[in-house]
């Protein structure tokens, strides 16, 4: 039989256990233990250290070569358009030139990473669309200084956005060589494939739009393992400098540009949309 004895107040009993468990979840939150607050956050290499250098191809040139020539063989206007793409390597662009020698599109380097913008954007972006011409915009991926949505969301907001004026094309992600380490980021092929998916649906919902993938096939099967994810949706662009656009990356059975030259006439990169004039405004339309 149990006595209160007078100046000794009733409490409940707490276990052991119940206090252990307290102070655990105290220290947890104070020290941050694992498994407490989630994954931990990803480590970013710093920021690109020379982001002019690199352009839609400088790292294919680089790796695969430029060999068999400038030109591909001559193709009708009514099974073709030729485009170019330039970045502030490129500088001031002599767009009335090319409009003059028959180009009719061109891609602009907006972004690369989340910390910079190419400082001809104006002058190129407005510039080819001033001298008629179908314009984009698209973005140098490095997939190792940050997420694919947070790449997306800064291009968009500095370039990359698109607007159904009939001369607007759909963005494009650049996805080439390393300018900068590791050939494939450091990523494992789900990595870049996932990083990609990230990218794409960002753009998409800021946009409306599906953007272009710009990749050759070699970087492609070395780094994604050959994926087909995304040969259903997001239209091709690729590079190869020769007489033939050559075998394409797994998921696409047709390619929409090629970039067949980085020496051509007045800014180097030339390209052959594949189709006529009115299926290129199709694919600005949307």
């Amino acid at each position: 039989m149990s006595v209160l004895r007078s100046g000794s107040p009733h409490r409940p009993a707490r276990s052991l256990a119940s206090v252990a468990a307290v102070l655990l979840a105290v220290l947890s939150l104070l020290l941050g233990l694992p498994g407490t607050a989630g994954a931990a956050a990803p480590r970013y290499a710093p920021e690109p250290t020379h982001p002019g250098q690199d352009w839609a191809g400088s790292q294919i040139a680089r790796h695969e070569g430029t060999a068999a020539g400038t030109a591909p063989p001559a193709s009708s206007p009514a099974a073709s358009v030729e485009g170019v793409d330039v970045s502030s390597h490129n500088g001031n662009v002599a767009w009335p030139t090319l409009w003059n020698g028959g180009v009719r599109f061109a891609y602009v380097k907006a972004t690369e990473s989340t910390g910079y913008t190419n400082p001809y954007f104006a002058q190129q972006y407005n510039g080819s669309y001033n001298a008629g011409m179908i314009r984009g915009a698209y973005h140098f991926a490095t997939p190792d200084t940050s997420s694919g949505a947070a790449q997306a969301n800064y291009f968009v907001d500095h370039g990359g956005g698109w607007s159904r004026d009939g001369r607007t094309l759909p963005g494009a992600l650049d996805m080439e060589y390393n300018p900068y380490g590791a050939t494939c980021y450091g990523l494992s092929a789900a990595g870049l494939v996932n990083w990609m998916k990230d990218w794409f649906a960002t753009y998409k919902a800021r946009t409306g739009r599906d953007a272009v993938i710009y990749t050759s096939t070699s970087w492609w099967k070395q780094c994604t393992g050959n994926s087909a994810a995304f040969g259903s949706v997001n239209p091709l662009w690729v590079p190869r400098y020769g007489s033939s656009v050559g075998e394409l990356p797994a998921g696409w059975g047709f390619h929409t540009i090629w970039q067949y030259t980085s020496t051509g006439p007045t800014v180097g990169d030339h390209n052959r949309f594949n189709g006529a004039l009115d299926r290129l405004r199709a694919l600005a339309n949307g």
